[in-house]
């Protein structure tokens, strides 16, 4: 599985890579045929493996809904794709004796929300919930049950109903308004959980048939992987925080200091981009990743300014 090295798939490819080093969130925008969900299947195969606990954890959830058979221990991180006709109950959990639903099947996994804006308004609202505490609650009337949740979300969308951004390139005429529209249809609140945001820009033919190689998936893996061990090496100690994108407030305080510069830089930031306090939190955590991927124990300015690129 190779990703395409060329210098607007090299920005894309640092992404995803950052993406799952610190197990973030990710939207991808882009018109049809960019390579969204091919960027998106591949994932997995740059995620680090599953360690004993993950592997019981997913195990026990996969038995609760009958997957598992002779199967034995999953050993393979989920990857879970639903289609944007998905109602509320089989995405989260429901029914009159809940059982997990599609995001909880993704625990310790990827849950990959294809045509993003595509989805009933009710569906992407009950994902609030899981993106912030990372488990669901289903309440009945003589009991509650509480299924975790702790997956990455890549998502997956169009820039507009046209299926392109408003450079001409696309053949179709699309206005400012119109987009904004488009994407109106996904929410502020659903946004701001998203780590990162993505343009993905068509592969221009001189470079789909390049027969250069590129760098491959298990060069990048091993990079997450080496990324991965000193997270888990540093909330060894700390229950139900395993990776960068899991910290709470009070952890992103204590591990994630910046020094004079950094601050100032960050606080320009905030300023200039009107940026909110979840967004304030989601660029440390972004930084904090970065630094373990170069092996760096303080985050610098350099990578305080690449999470806010």
């Amino acid at each position: 599985m190779i990703f395409f090295d060329v210098k607007g798939q090299e920005t894309i490819k640092r992404c995803m890579e950052i993406a799952a080093a610190g197990g973030h969130n990710i939207i991808l925008i882009g018109p049809p045929g960019a390579g969204k969900t091919m960027l998106a299947k591949r994932l997995p195969s740059i995620l680090p493996p599953m360690t004993l606990q993950e592997a019981l954890e997913t195990t026990k959830i996969h038995s609760v809904v009958g997957k598992i058979k002779n199967q034995g221990l999953i050993s393979v991180r989920p990857y879970r794709s639903p289609h944007y006709t998905i109602s509320d109950v089989a995405l989260v959990a429901g029914g009159q004796y809940p059982q997990p639903g599609e995001i909880s099947m993704a625990h310790n996994g990827v849950l990959f929300l294809d045509e993003l804006p595509e989805f009933k308004r009710s569906v992407l609202e009950f994902m609030h919930q899981p993106l912030e505490d990372r488990e669901v609650t289903i309440s009945r009337t003589k009991f509650t049950v509480t299924y975790p949740a702790s997956f990455m979300l890549v998502a997956s969308m169009n820039p507009s109903s046209s299926g392109y951004f408003n450079d001409g390139k696309g053949g179709s005429s699309v206005t400012p308004f119109e987009m904004q529209r488009y994407l109106g249809k996904i929410s502020g609140p659903l946004l701001d959980r998203i780590d990162l945001h993505v343009e993905v820009e068509p592969v221009p033919f001189d470079k789909l048939s390049d027969k250069r190689p590129a760098e491959s998936s298990e060069a990048i893996r091993r990079r997450v992987t080496a990324a991965r061990k000193i997270q888990t090496q540093r909330f060894d100690k700390i229950n139900n925080t395993h990776y960068n994108a899991q910290m709470s407030s009070r952890q992103i305080r204590k591990f994630c200091p910046l020094d004079e510069d950094s601050s100032a830089l960050l606080k320009s930031a905030m300023e200039r981009l009107s940026l909110s306090a979840r967004a304030y939190d989601r660029i440390l955590k972004v930084s904090r990743t970065l630094a373990d991927l170069q092996g760096q124990e303080n985050i610098t300015n350099d990578h305080i300014a690449e999470a806010i690129q």
